[in-house]
C-alpha cells in the first residue's frame, strides 16, 4: 500500500534550475539578421543581392579614395603620379579650396570677415532654434546679427547697418502704436516709417566712420554665396509666406486677390525665369543710371518664389485646423491679430514644419542656379574659372563630389533638425 501512495505522488523540485541562455537563433545578431534580412526567401535573395552591389561599390571607389593624390600643381602632374593606378586627384581640393569657398575674387586677406560671420551664425540662430535652452536675452544679438554680418562680409562704414536697424526700430515702433486700432494700418504704417526714415538718414554722409574695406557684391562667390542666399532668402521667405497665406484667407477681396495673382502667378513661373528677370529685364524698369546691386534682385526674386511656396503650406496647415480653434479666439475676445499670434498661427506652423522644410531644402540646392546669370557660387566657380584653367580642366568627381558634400550636410542638417522639432512639439502625443 506504501509503495503504490509513493509511486502515485508527483515529483516536487525544492530548487530551482540554473538561468539558461536562449538558443542562438533567439538573441544577438543572428535573431536580428533572421528578422530583418533572411525572414523570407524573396527577402533573402534581395539582402544577398544588396550585399553584392554594396561589396561592388566600395571595391570599385575605395581605391580611388585609397590612391587620391592630395598634392600635385595640376592633372598632368597627378596622372604622372598615379602611373596608370586608380586613384582621384583631389589635389585640386587643397589648391582651390579658397576659390571654391569664397570665390576667386574676395580678398584673400579679408577671409577672416566672412569666416567670423560664419561662426557668428551660429550663436544668432540658437536661441531661435533652441528657444527653451538658451536665455531670451540672446535674441537681442539675434536681432543685431544680419546687421553685423552685411557690414563683416560688405564692409564700409558701420552708419550703415547701424541707420538700417535704426530704421526697422522705427518702423516697429510706429506698428506697436497702430496695431491696437488695426492690424493693417499697423502693418503698412510702419512699414512707410521705416521707408521714410532711410529716406531721410540717406542725405547723412556715412564715408570713413568706423569703417571696414569695401569688397564689391560682384567679388563674392563660392560656398559662401550659397550660404548667404540660401539663409537670407529663407530667413525672408517665411514671414513673407505667412502674410501671403493669411493674405489669401482675408475678408477683404483686395488683399486676398492680390496675393491669389501673385501666389498662382510665381508658383507658375520656373525659378531660372525669375533670374532672369532680376538680372536683365529689372534693369529696363529703374531710372537711367541706377545702381541696383544683382546679389540684392537675386534675393528679392528667390524670397518671392520660396515665399509663394510657403504660403502654400501654411494656408494647408490654415485649412487643416477645425472652426473651433477660430471661435475659441472670439470667445475669449482677441483681436484678429492676437488671435492668429497666441491660438491658430502656433499649431498651424506645426502642421506645415515638414512642408516648409521641404521647400528650404529645395531652396538651398536651387541657389546654384545663380551660376547660368554668371554668378559664381560654388557650381559657377567650378564650371567656370577651375575647369576653364589649363591646369585642372578635366577634373570632374573631385570637385563635384566636394560640392554634393558640403550641399547634403547642410540640408541633412536642416531635416534632422526638423525631426527634432516636430518630435519637441507634438506635446498632444505624450
Amino acid at each position: 500500500m506504501a509503495d503504490m501512495h509513493a509511486h502515485s505522488v508527483r515529483f516536487v523540485r525544492e530548487t530551482m534550475l540554473p538561468q539558461a541562455e536562449p538558443p542562438t537563433t533567439e538573441r544577438g545578431i543572428v535573431k536580428w539578421m533572421r528578422e530583418n534580412l533572411f525572414s523570407t526567401i524573396p527577402n533573402g535573395i534581395l539582402t544577398l543581392a544588396a550585399l553584392w552591389c554594396i561589396w561592388w561599390l566600395i571595391s570599385s571607389v575605395l581605391p580611388w579614395f585609397a590612391n587620391g593624390i592630395w598634392d600635385a600643381p595640376s592633372i598632368r602632374a597627378c596622372r604622372e603620379i598615379l602611373d596608370g593606378q586608380v586613384g582621384g586627384c583631389f589635389a585640386v581640393l587643397t589648391e582651390r579650396w579658397n576659390q571654391l569657398l569664397f570665390g576667386f575674387q574676395y580678398p584673400s586677406e579679408l577671409y577672416w570677415r566672412p569666416s567670423l560671420a560664419f561662426l557668428l551664425l551660429f550663436i544668432a540662430i540658437a536661441p531661435v532654434l533652441f528657444r527653451k535652452r538658451f536665455p531670451a536675452q540672446m535674441l537681442v544679438f539675434t536681432a543685431i546679427y544680419p546687421f553685423l554680418a552685411y557690414w563683416l562680409i560688405w564692409g564700409g562704414s558701420i552708419l550703415v547697418p547701424v541707420f538700417a536697424a535704426l530704421g526697422f526700430v522705427a518702423g516697429y515702433v510706429v506698428y506697436s502704436r497702430l496695431v491696437a486700432q488695426s492690424f493693417a494700418m499697423g502693418f503698412f504704417g510702419g512699414i512707410l516709417a521705416a521707408l521714410v526714415f532711410w529716406w531721410v538718414i540717406g542725405i547723412v554722409p556715412t564715408e570713413g566712420i568706423i569703417a571696414l574695406e569695401p569688397v564689391a557684391s560682384r567679388n563674392l562667390g563660392g560656398f559662401m554665396l550659397n550660404l548667404i542666399l540660401g539663409t537670407v532668402c529663407v530667413s525672408l521667405s517665411i514671414p513673407f509666406g505667412i502674410a501671403l497665406a493669411l493674405g489669401r484667407q482675408s475678408d477683404m477681396p483686395a488683399i486676398k486677390w492680390i496675393c491669389i495673382i501673385f501666389i498662382e502667378f510665381v508658383r507658375g513661373v520656373p525659378l531660372i525665369t525669375l533670374l532672369f528677370v532680376a538680372n536683365v529685364v529689372l534693369a529696363y524698369f529703374l531710372p537711367p543710371g541706377t545702381n541696383f546691386d544683382l546679389i540684392l534682385r537675386v534675393i528679392i526674386m528667390i524670397t518671392m518664389f520660396a515665399s509663394a511656396y510657403i504660403a502654400e503650406v501654411i494656408r494647408g496647415g490654415l485649412a487643416a485646423l477645425p472652426k473651433g480653434q477660430y471661435e475659441a479666439g472670439d470667445s475669449l475676445g482677441l483681436d484678429y491679430a492676437q488671435s492668429m499670434r497666441l491660438i491658430i498661427l502656433p499649431q498651424a506652423l506645426k502642421i506645415s514644419i515638414p512642408g516648409i522644410v521641404n521647400v528650404a531644402v529645395g531652396l538651398f540646392k536651387d541657389t546654384t542656379l545663380v551660376s547660368i546669370i554668371s554668378m559664381f557660387d560654388l557650381v559657377g566657380m567650378i564650371r567656370g574659372p577651375i575647369l576653364a584653367s589649363t591646369e585642372w580642366n578635366g577634373v570632374y568627381w573631385e570637385l563635384l563630389g566636394f560640392a554634393a558634400l558640403l550641399f547634403f550636410v547642410v540640408c541633412f542638417g536642416i531635416s534632422k533638425y526638423s525631426q527634432w522639432l516636430e518630435q519637441e512639439l507634438s506635446t498632444d502625443r505624450r
